[in-house]
């Protein structure tokens, strides 16, 4: 079940309402709601990996126990181990050797994962209630893209008693609502006009080749991040506190600033529990063991796409940037002022995603060849020659919004905006784009498929 799906939108009234009105007095009730819904939800696009979920859930809630009833640290770390190769193996087998990948695999193994390490570690505790857990694993709002919230972030807040807050509904309501805008009327007209080009790059000219990557990369921002808002806004509406996932990517002022931006959750959970346990075992080798840290770190971003070496290859480009940074020892610094250390910033990682949306290394290398060496405009052609002018307007409304409201949550933030009729004309107009600009019919979210 996806959110942009009419089974959702049957759904999740009915979920809410039994949640809020009927379920409401008892706190294990409405987590066995939460429960009951989210193996709905996922069930229903392939029941049969259900049984998957439910038996990963299992395993490490059982080791959670066992790791709270032993100090012995050769049998912790062998029980860490057992859910780590539960975890990774069936990740591997299913990105690699199967041709239908479970959704959201990925998502709810790195859960599980740092649920061990964690309570490994001592942060936390093991969860002794199963209903608890289990949703805490197959919570759907999250479930099939994140973002990935930490075990001390989610677990809390289903133990503890939700109360529905108007304010805190109203706002979920227009994150979703901005969520909407850029996933159907930016990141679904992007997808039609930039998979024309990138489909016939041969003959495009520069122009039309730079066009191409730049609607691909603001496609898959306003994709990824328009599901994150959604996710988000629904938790809310269920009195839940998600973990933000984006914040503004594309106003960072180097590579370093745009990763603690983008997929935000991704970029904490491998920081920890991948870079840094690297960046301590090769410390005695100074800056050369920080980069080969960070190499390895973003080799293992690419590979978790999927086994394609442009994926591979996508990964390594980002670690590669990092080098300057690094032997500058700007690697956490601030990139400072100005818009062209943005601008920059965007253009490096626009040209990794002409990798990243490549089908093969012979496609990419063929795209960034031309994009150096045909003509400028001469042969320049687009299907749909409306809604690119359409596309820009609405990316130039995006950026504009989020460059206006840039210290806050998400751009509709506008309680503070007078007069009321402001607000609400910019709540229609976003609504009346989405109803008048949107495609027939909805694109899959990309990372439905990682």
């Amino acid at each position: 079940m996806l959110f942009l799906s009419l089974p959702f939108l049957l759904f999740f009234p009915v979920f809410f309402l039994l949640y809020w009105y009927v379920f409401d007095r008892s706190l294990r009730a409405q987590n066995w709601l939460v429960l009951a819904g989210s193996y709905f939800f996922y069930g229903w696009w392939d029941w049969r990996f259900l049984f998957l979920l439910i038996a990963s859930s299992l395993l490490n809630y059982l080791l959670g126990l066992l790791l709270a009833r032993t100090n012995r640290d050769g049998y912790r770390q062998l029980l860490v181990g057992v859910g780590l190769v539960q975890g990774l193996g069936c990740l591997l087998y299913f990105k690699y050797f199967n041709p239908l990948l479970p959704l959201g695999i990925s998502f709810y193994t790195f859960k599980t994962i740092s649920y061990l390490l964690d309570i490994r570690r001592g942060k936390i505790g093991p969860e002794r209630d199963w209903v608890v857990f289990f949703s805490y694993v197959a919570f759907f709002p999250c479930v099939l893209s994140g973002p990935i919230d930490r075990p001390g972030v989610l677990l809390p807040q289903l133990k503890a008693r939700r109360e529905f807050g108007v304010e805190q509904g109203v706002d979920g309501l227009r994150q979703i609502l901005w969520g909407l805008f850029k996933k159907v009327v930016i990141a679904d007209n992007c997808s039609r006009l930039s998979a024309d080009i990138f489909g016939h790059y041969a003959t495009q000219p520069v122009s039309g080749l730079v066009l191409g990557a730049f609607l691909n990369t603001i496609r898959i921002y306003a994709d990824f991040s328009g599901y994150s808002d959604m996710a988000i806004g629904v938790g809310s509406l269920l009195g839940f506190r998600i973990s933000r996932n984006f914040h503004y990517p594309f106003f960072s002022r180097n590579i370093a600033e745009f990763w603690r931006r983008w997929h935000i959750t991704l970029t904490s959970w491998l920081t920890e529990y991948v870079y840094l346990p690297l960046s301590i075992y090769f410390r005695d080798y100074g800056k050369p063991g920080q980069i080969a840290a960070i190499l390895i770190n973003f080799a293992l971003i690419g590979i978790w796409h999927g086994p394609r070496w442009t994926y591979l290859v996508f990964g390594v480009l980002h670690g590669c940037y990092y080098i300057p940074l690094i032997l500058r020892g700007a690697l956490n610094k601030k990139g400072g002022t100005g818009g062209i250390k943005m601008v920059g910033t965007f253009v490096l990682v626009m040209l990794t995603f002409v990798m990243f949306f490549s089908g093969s290394m012979r496609e990419a290398i063929g795209y960034y060849r031309r994009m150096v060496s045909g003509p400028m405009f001469a042969g320049f052609t687009v299907e749909e020659g409306v809604s690119l002018w359409v596309t820009m307007v609405s990316i130039l409304l995006m950026f504009g919004m989020e460059w206006w409201q840039r210290d806050k949550e998400h751009p509709l933030q506008i309680d503070g905006v007078k007069p009321f009729a402001l607000r609400l004309f910019i709540y229609y107009l976003l609504l009346g784009m989405v109803l008048t600009f949107g495609p027939t019919n909805f694109t899959e979210f990309i990372y439905i498929r990682f």
